[in-house]
């Protein structure tokens, strides 16, 4: 008795059994990456806590008591106000007052608008977007910062839509 290869690798239950292996294989690599990503939020929580008493002067056993349910802190970026300038460190305070060390090097693109800018063109107070990459001292190395217009600066701008398209009228 022969066997012939040709039918068993065009049979519905070789090609069934083939699609399924590769159904596993691609959602195992998605568990893989969902994984990785969790360890390092987890991660960069728990070194920006380690680190806080030394980055910003808090409480010694730590502060991750009483976010309201936030188990992790947003370890890839910050929204919110630059309260410090450095040669090359901002802090920013951002949801929940909670203060982010951002550190920026010569990669890093810094926009107001459309216009590129260095750190020294930043001001105390100024609104900014981070977008970055945890480091293991809990705070965030910028690849990107986005610099927030005023509402003075949207209105100087004209980029406001006219009246009549408005929601909320000025």
């Amino acid at each position: 008795m022969t066997i012939d290869t040709n039918q068993i690798f065009q049979s519905k239950i070789f090609k069934g059994i083939v699609i399924g292996i590769g159904v596993l294989f691609v959602l195992s690599i998605g568990f893989k990456v969902g994984f990785i990503i969790g360890v390092k939020k987890a991660d960069f929580s728990c070194r920006w806590s380690d680190n806080y008493q030394r980055n910003f002067g808090g409480p010694k056993a730590g502060i991750l008591v009483g976010f309201k349910g936030k188990e992790f802190v947003d370890a890839n970026g910050t929204v919110g106000q630059i309260i410090n300038i450095n040669s090359s460190t901002l802090v920013v305070k951002g949801v929940n007052d909670v203060e982010k060390i951002i550190l920026t090097d010569d990669a890093t693109s810094i926009q107001r608008f459309r216009d590129t800018i260095k750190i020294d063109d930043l001001t105390v107070g100024d609104n900014i977007i981070v977008i970055g990459q945890p480091n293991n001292d809990g705070q965030i190395e910028a690849k990107f910062v986005r610099v927030m217009p005023t509402v003075n600066e949207v209105n100087s701008q004209n980029m406001l839509p006219p009246p009549d398209m408005m929601l909320f009228k000025r």
